[in-house]
């Protein structure tokens, strides 16, 4: 491993802002599977940090707010137009029963379900507040001999 990362289960892990974490953190556990490891509410009803996990991954999340220096420095989807600057992947076993839990969940589909051209199976979609959500069974760890 790297001697700059720190030998641990994910070494990043990509942090998310809702406008209503709690029912964010509903969806992600209820359409994608997710578990909530720690939420710590705010004094507010929102959510002052979250983490959720997927398997060995993890992704944090907290409220959106314009309060706090790092708040201030990420917009949400529906600020800019939909538009993301990034997006997590989730390696799933079986893509065709996530896509068909998302889509009963509300969804909304943008890139349908598909075999990829260099391996694996997926979709991508939105969530409640926007945020583009890839998920697939192609595991960049193993190695795939492209179609």
């Amino acid at each position: 491993m790297n001697e700059i990362a720190k030998n641990t289960r994910a070494t990043i892990i990509p942090c998310l802002r809702y406008r209503n974490a709690p029912a964010a953190i509903d969806w992600l556990c209820e359409a994608f599977g997710f578990e909530r490891r720690l939420v710590v509410p705010n004094d507010n009803g929102g959510v002052l940090h979250a983490q959720l996990v997927f398997g060995n991954g993890m992704i944090m999340l907290a409220s959106a707010d314009n309060e706090s220096e790092y708040g201030d420095l990420v917009n949400l989807p529906d600020q800019v137009g939909g538009v993301e600057t990034q997006s997590p992947y989730l390696v799933v076993a079986d893509p065709d029963a996530v896509f068909a839990r998302v889509k009963a969940a509300g969804a909304q589909i943008v890139v349908e379900i598909k075999d990829e051209e260099y391996g694996g199976r997926g979709f991508t979609c939105r969530d409640i507040e926007g945020r583009l959500w890839s998920i697939g069974s192609y595991d960049p760890w193993v190695e795939t001999t492209p179609r």
